[in-house]
């Protein structure tokens, strides 16, 4: 896991983090990212949980009411996430298999139903945005089909920020851009070490007792991957009589 601070949201930020990275970026569609893609070198992959949440927004303000164009949407969408939960943890070629089967079927006729939909809407109606949104990054949102490593949606990255979300409000008057930074180095770690199965108070423990005698230039080996299995074998150890 790897996060970085931006003191704001402009498009800058993310083009100076990525300037030498070159691969896939699952993201919602923020207009801040449009740059990173201009050259090809950083493919575009979006996220069906953003497309969902804005038809998710509309059957809310409509009473959860059945039958509703946003229902239909959203009864829609839930397939192609259902078919996600039965090849979820299977290896890029089973996932993409699957998808060319199951998941290409839908999402055809999913596009011709919200072609056919924004075709009755007035184009200043919520809905017709939330269709608008989704026909717009078509391209982007169909990534994953052709491409087994890709995820229909980016919740695993929303869900290692949601610390970061229910903290916010507690720093909002404390630090300064230096601390942003700081602390995307701490939420780095930590989510790092919970992804090696290291308990992060555990792992933090083990490396400030550690880390004055430890050389700079090997400061690495120190990395939650790099003492995982150091960490388990010292907890498994038998204490002295």
């Amino acid at each position: 896991m790897w996060l970085q601070y931006s003191a704001n949201r402009k498009g800058e930020h993310p083009q100076r983090h990525l300037r030498h990275w070159r691969g896939i970026l699952q993201a919602d569609a923020f207009a801040g990212y449009n740059a990173l893609y201009e050259d090809g070198g950083i493919i575009e992959a979006a996220c069906w949980s953003h497309a969902r949440r804005k038809f998710w927004d509309i059957h809310e303000r409509q009473h959860l009411l059945p039958g509703t164009l946003a229902h239909q949407a959203l009864e829609r969408i839930g397939r192609l996430f259902a078919i996600e939960a039965d090849i979820r943890g299977r290896p890029p070629d089973e996932r993409y298999a699957v998808r060319q089967e199951r998941t290409r079927i839908e999402l055809d006729a999913l596009k011709a139903w919200l072609d056919q939909a924004l075709s009755q809407l007035s184009a200043k109606s919520a809905l017709a945005g939330a269709i608008g949104y989704t026909l717009t990054n078509w391209r982007a949102l169909t990534r994953f089909v052709g491409d087994g490593r890709i995820e229909a949606h980016n919740n695993a990255a929303e869900r290692a920020l949601r610390a970061v979300a229910i903290g916010r409000k507690n720093y909002l008057h404390l630090g300064s851009d230096a601390g942003g930074a700081s602390a995307a180095v701490f939420y780095t770690l930590i989510g790092t070490a919970k992804l090696n199965a290291i308990e992060p108070q555990a792992y933090l423990r083990y490396v400030l007792e550690r880390i004055g005698e430890h050389p700079i230039n090997r400061v690495d080996e120190l990395l939650p991957w790099a003492v995982a299995d150091r960490m388990n074998t010292e907890r498994a150890l038998p204490l002295a009589a």
